[in-house]
């Protein structure tokens, strides 16, 4: 593809967002897969890179980017013209990643992805998925009949965690911190807004909690599971420091548990792939709000303030 050009996002010093450019297609070298990229995902991860503030960091400038789908412009591995997603072997972390038109990966970063699935669906629901698999069923061990409590209820870990937390036969109580997301809470989930959490507000005390905001939402929410009840930690969006008087927590006796993806991921990654299958048929559902490269600036700030509905992409379609 000598000759050619590609639109990027390159970052040239952190704390700032990348800027848009025009520059040679990448070239591939053996062991290598040059996608055209047709969705790049936008998450919490990336603007902690782009912050500087993950524990690794590309040299500058580097394009950013951990994840996203395209389609094979050519490869040793992975026939021409087959719909790829990428992600891992340091996409945008040791490495330039995905918010360009074209991206060169490791073959081993490129997994296969069913023909006709939406790109901005096939780099955006892993981690979701995997996430509220491993919240309900592994961690937090939903049985059916119980009461679950579900934070950031509109965001894309919480909405999917809701809808499989119902799934398992539990009651979800959708906690929202914005009265603009009580609509978007997945049926059947009950909605309730985090500034009016009180046991008369969720119908008394809840058997298990998952926390995907942190913060004081965590703080609120804490005081409402019962005793001997479960608490899955997921994220920290709303405030990564929790302070706990032990005297009060031991008298409670509720359970802290980490749900940490990244040790998990193969565990539940046969559960995710089958729900990227029903998410695709409308089965369970995945809000995705879609901006070009150009409207990078707007989904930074939408994902940085919680106004975000779901996960945020970069449609390059």
């Amino acid at each position: 593809m000598s000759g050619e050009t590609s639109r990027a996002l390159v970052l040239e010093e952190f704390g700032t967002l990348p800027r848009l450019v025009e520059r040679p297609v990448p070239v591939r070298e053996p062991g290598q897969t040059l996608v055209r990229v047709r969705a790049a995902q936008v998450a919490h991860l990336d603007l902690n890179v782009v912050d500087g503030k993950f524990g690794i960091l590309p040299d500058l400038p580097a394009v950013p980017g951990t994840t996203a789908c395209g389609v094979v412009l050519a490869s040793d591995t992975h026939a021409e013209g087959s719909l790829v997603r990428i992600n891992g072997k340091g996409l945008g972390l040791r490495r330039d990643g995905c918010w360009a038109e074209h991206a060169v990966v490791p073959d081993a970063a490129a997994l296969p992805v069913p023909e006709g699935t939406d790109p901005a669906l096939a780099c955006s629901f892993f981690s979701p998925a995997g996430t509220a698999w491993a919240a309900v069923h592994s961690v937090a061990a939903i049985r059916p009949g119980e009461r679950v409590m579900v934070t950031g209820a509109a965001g894309a870990v919480g909405a999917l965690t809701v809808q499989v937390a119902a799934r398992a036969g539990a009651e979800v109580i959708g906690v929202v911190g914005r009265p603009a997301k009580l609509g978007h809470v997945p049926a059947p989930g009950k909605p309730v807004l985090a500034a009016e959490l009180s046991p008369e507000s969720v119908g008394g005390p809840v058997d298990a909690l998952i926390d995907t905001v942190g913060g004081p939402v965590l703080r609120d929410a804490l005081g409402l599971v019962r005793p001997r009840g479960r608490v899955a930690l997921v994220g920290y969006t709303a405030g990564r420091d929790f302070t706990v008087d032990l005297a009060d927590f031991l008298l409670a006796d509720v359970a802290l548990l980490p749900v940490n993806l990244m040790s998990r991921g193969r565990e539940v990654a046969a559960d995710a792939e089958r729900m990227l299958g029903e998410l695709a048929s409308g089965e369970l559902t995945l809000p995705i709000e879609r901006y070009g490269l150009e409207g990078l600036a707007e989904a930074v700030e939408r994902l940085r303030t919680g106004e975000a509905v779901g996960k945020v992409a970069l449609d390059l379609s």
